[in-house]
């Protein structure tokens, strides 16, 4: 198994023994980058990523080798110490040079199988904050299973953490490990993730906002659909439209007259609204 680690900051520090904690945990191999060392470049907003591809970026030479370690890791862990209750400036400036890699535009289709970490610690608070900021970049990236961890140490340094909350920090990390390794080989996306990926393939499909998003998409095979309206492709992410029906079988399902309006009944459906209405899922 390979784990890539995404550090916030150069030092070495709480955050960074959590991280490399739980990757010798996981085992395998792991690759480690340092932010700002290895990339501390800020997004300029020139939309040339979006509008031209992500080699025209004037950052792209010092971006490709993180990117790359990404798509061969199954692990990406994103680890960041809190700073005023959000992730490090590095850190920020790191995700905002991968906007194009969101659902919206051009995911990494490997993303769809791999397990992603958040990892934050504080002396004080923030870390739900701080964690929230690097858990949307993985979920839009399409990550297909998402952990975070952020524990508060109490402490300005790793030295200075008390030994009853290292080992506490040390059985969490156990416990993670364990998890991401039984699921190794395994994961797959879950709802969330396959209903806004079927939203955004429509938006590719019909609103055909950027040239340079639909030369992809339709490079992947991922906006074509054969006689029996099934999607075809070697590359197609793992789920398609049996996959939610699979989840979310049950009697309560109707349709309007319309085959592309399907309506799913709250009662099965915990935790979600009275009804999920589904535009055009099957365009």
């Amino acid at each position: 198994m390979k784990t890539v680690i995404i550090h916030g900051q150069n030092h070495k520090g709480s955050t960074y023994h959590v991280a490399h904690s739980l990757a010798e945990k996981i085992g395998g191999e792991t690759t480690d980058f340092f932010l700002p060392a290895d990339f501390g470049e800020f997004c300029t907003g020139c939309n040339r990523c979006f509008f031209k591809g992500e080699t025209a970026c004037p950052h792209h030479d010092r971006l490709a080798p993180i990117t790359t370690a990404m798509d061969a890791a199954d692990v990406v862990i994103l680890a960041s110490p809190v700073y005023v209750y959000h992730v490090t400036g590095a850190m920020k400036a790191f995700l905002d040079h991968l906007g194009y890699r969101f659902m919206v535009h051009r995911p990494e289709s490997s993303m769809f199988r791999k397990q992603g970490v958040c990892i934050c610690t504080a002396a004080g608070g923030g870390m739900k904050s701080a964690l929230k900021d690097m858990e949307h970049s993985l979920f839009f990236w399409g990550t297909a299973k998402v952990y975070k961890y952020g524990p508060g140490v109490a402490a300005a340094t790793w030295e200075g953490v008390s030994e009853k909350k290292k080992a506490a920090i040390d059985r969490a990390a156990s416990r993670l490990a364990g998890k991401i390794v039984r699921r190794y080989g395994k994961v797959k996306p879950g709802l969330k993730t396959i209903f806004f990926f079927n939203l955004m393939r429509l938006v590719q499909k019909k609103v055909r906002i950027c040239p340079c998003d639909v030369d992809y998409w339709t490079e992947k095979g991922w906006l074509e659909t054969n006689d029996r309206g099934n999607e075809r492709s070697r590359n197609m992410p793992p789920f398609g439209r049996a996959d939610l029906f699979r989840m979310f079988f049950a009697k309560n399902v109707s349709c309007t007259k319309c085959e592309k309006h399907v309506f799913f009944r709250k009662n099965r459906l915990q935790g979600i609204d009275k009804n999920i209405r589904l535009l055009y899922f099957t365009a």
